[in-house]
């Protein structure tokens, strides 16, 4: 699949199945979100590769979060939070490191990471897997982060739920590109 092809195809697919993910291709998927544009090569992005126990343990966290925020939670919503990270059988979670030299702005550093981000989701897409950007109140929870390795004031920007589709899925149709563009100048 060309690039292009890729790009105008790809969309998020909350369902996969839950066949394991080679290794090789998940390699071939950081590969990708590696190669991201950063302004002064700093590669700011962190990437957190949870499957298996992984998944389990993160879900652990999540509904041990959910807990400390509301009490009294019936035990069905603390299994639903618990069983979220088990929709895919790959999560790649996506950290910004923070600036270290006065030159880097924070904002560079987060669009690196979520070019990052878009990279991975296309190469996915080239490679027949199906995937969604998940942000929410996991990417801004301390437990979460706690249990990646990042610190409090550190970002995460997403978690992307990776697996093969579940059936072939239809493309909807999306708007084009003339409502959002500004011409200046000759073409």
């Amino acid at each position: 699949m060309d690039a292009l092809l890729a790009i105008k195809t790809r969309q998020s697919v909350g369902t996969v199945r839950p066949d394991v993910i080679p290794k090789y291709v998940i390699e071939n998927l950081l590969t990708a979100g590696a190669q991201a544009p950063n302004h002064y090569k700093v590669r700011p992005w962190r990437f957190f590769v949870i499957s298996g126990t992984g998944l389990i343990k993160l879900g652990d966290v999540m509904a041990k979060s959910l807990s400390m925020k509301s009490e009294n939670l019936p035990a069905e919503a603390l299994e639903k939070e618990r069983s979220k990270p088990l929709r895919a059988p790959l999560i790649i979670a996506v950290g910004v490191d923070k600036p270290t030299e006065a030159k880097v702005s924070e904002i560079e550093n987060l669009c690196a990471a979520a070019a990052a981000c878009q990279n991975i989701l296309i190469a996915a897409q080239t490679l027949g897997l199906a995937a969604i950007w998940r942000t929410g109140p996991t990417a801004l929870d301390p437990l979460v982060k706690e249990f990646l390795g990042l610190e409090s004031d550190q970002r995460l920007i997403g978690l992307l739920y990776i697996g093969f589709p579940e059936k072939p899925e239809t493309v909807p149709e999306r708007p084009d590109f003339q409502d959002r563009t500004v011409w200046i100048g000759e073409t």
